[in-house]
C-alpha cells in the first residue's frame, strides 16, 4: 500500500507504518533540520517545503494518507460550511489534497491523522466539529477517533494523543489496536557513561527541583519510572515538575536525545544528525513510533479483511 506523508517531521508516523508493510512514496516537513533527520533514517522522498506552495499534481496518488498536523481554530461563525469554515488552516490544506484524488477517481482507501489529546475541545470543539464534517459528509469517508496513551503500548511514556483513522468503505470498523504490557521503565533505557554536559550544576538544582513560582505550583519529583510527556522545549531548563530528571551516579541529569529518541520507540540505528536543541525538538514532536505501528497493523488488518489491502 503506498503511502504520503504530511506533516512528517523526523519520521516517527511513518516508520511505525513502514513497519507494518506500508510503502512511503512521498513525504513533507516544512523544517529544514527535520528533513534533515528524516533523510539520515529513510530512503523515501521527502520535500523540504510549504505543504501550501506544493502544486496538488506534485502529491503522487496513494492508497493511505497519514500525517501529524497542527491543531489550528477554524471560523465556523455559525455557517456549517465546511470547507469554507477550514480555509486558511493547514487541515483545509490536507482536504484539498484527498479532494484531488477524488476527482483524479484515486480516493485514498484510508485516512490517518494524529494530534493533541485535547483535540476535540479546541476551540471550544469548533475544530474537531469542522474537521469530522469535512471528513465525512464533504469527502465521504467513515471516521473514528480515539486517543492512544504510548505507555499503554509498550513505552514508558506517559503520552496521550487523538488519532483520527477515516475509511474510504463504510463497511471498515475500527477498534482500538489493543494494548501491549508495560515491561520496562524509563530507567531501563539509560544511556551508561553520559558526558558531563548533560548533568545539572549544583547552583541550578534548587530551581529545577522547585515546585513552582507565583501562581503556578506542581510536585517536583525526578525518576520516574514512566516518564513526563517529552516535549518540543524540552532543550531548555524547566522544573522537575515539567520535565523528565534523572538521578545516576549520585547526580541529577537531563535526559540525553538518545534516550528521548528510545522513549519515542525509535530505535538505536536511528540516526540523530543534528545539534541536541533541534534533537530535543524533534523527538518532542515526534509521533511514538509503537503507537504509529500498532494504529497502522490494526488499519491494514481492516483493509486486509475487505479485499483492499495491496
Amino acid at each position: 500500500m503506498n503511502v504520503v506523508s504530511l506533516f512528517s517531521g523526523i519520521g516517527g508516523l511513518d516508520k511505525g507504518f513502514e513497519l507494518a508493510g506500508y510503502n512511503i512514496i512521498w513525504a513533507n516537513d516544512f523544517d529544514k533540520y527535520a528533513v534533515q533527520t528524516y533523510k539520515s533514517n529513510f530512503n523515501s522522498e521527502i520535500i523540504h517545503g510549504d505543504i501550501n506552495t506544493i502544486s496538488l499534481d506534485e502529491i503522487p496518488d496513494h492508497d493511505v494518507l497519514i500525517g501529524g498536523f497542527p491543531c489550528q481554530p477554524f471560523s465556523m461563525m455559525g455557517s456549517e460550511l465546511g470547507f469554507e469554515d477550514a480555509r486558511g488552516t493547514l487541515f483545509f490544506r490536507i482536504a484539498e489534497i484527498i479532494k484531488s484524488k477524488i476527482d483524479k477517481e484515486k480516493k485514498p482507501k484510508a485516512i490517518i491523522l494524529e494530534n493533541v489529546r485535547s483535540l476535540k475541545t479546541h476551540n471550544q470543539g469548533k475544530t474537531f466539529a469542522t474537521i469530522t464534517k469535512i471528513l465525512e459528509k464533504n469527502l465521504g469517508y467513515k471516521m473514528y477517533s480515539t486517543i492512544l496513551n504510548s505507555a499503554n503500548y509498550g513505552v514508558p511514556q506517559t503520552r496521550n494523543r487523538t488519532f483520527i483513522v477515516c475509511f474510504a468503505n463504510h463497511n471498515a470498523v475500527f477498534t482500538p489496536p489493543n494494548e501491549i504490557k508495560l515491561e520496562c521503565t524509563l530507567q531501563d533505557l539509560l544511556e551508561n557513561n553520559v558526558p558531563d554536559k548533560y548533568f545539572l550544576s549544583e547552583r541550578i538544582i534548587p530551581t529545577i527541583l522547585s515546585n513552582g513560582t507565583g501562581g503556578y505550583n506542581a510536585k517536583s519529583e525526578i525518576d520516574l519510572p514512566i516518564a513526563r510527556p517529552l516535549c518540543a522545549t524540552m532543550g531548555k531548563m524547566h522544573r522537575a515538575c515539567q520535565d523528565n530528571y534523572v538521578t545516576q551516579n549520585g547526580r541529577i541529569r537531563r535526559l540525553t536525545p538518545r534516550e528521548c529518541a528510545r522513549l519515542q520507540g525509535f530505535s538505536d540505528d536511528f540516526v540523530i544528525p543534528v545539534s541536541d536543541a533541534q534533537a530535543y525538538k524533534q523527538f518532542g514532536n515526534a509521533v511514538t513510533v509503537n503507537v504509529s505501528n500498532a494504529v497502522a497493523t490494526q488499519v491494514r488488518k481492516i483493509l486486509e479483511e475487505m479485499g483492499e489491502w495491496q
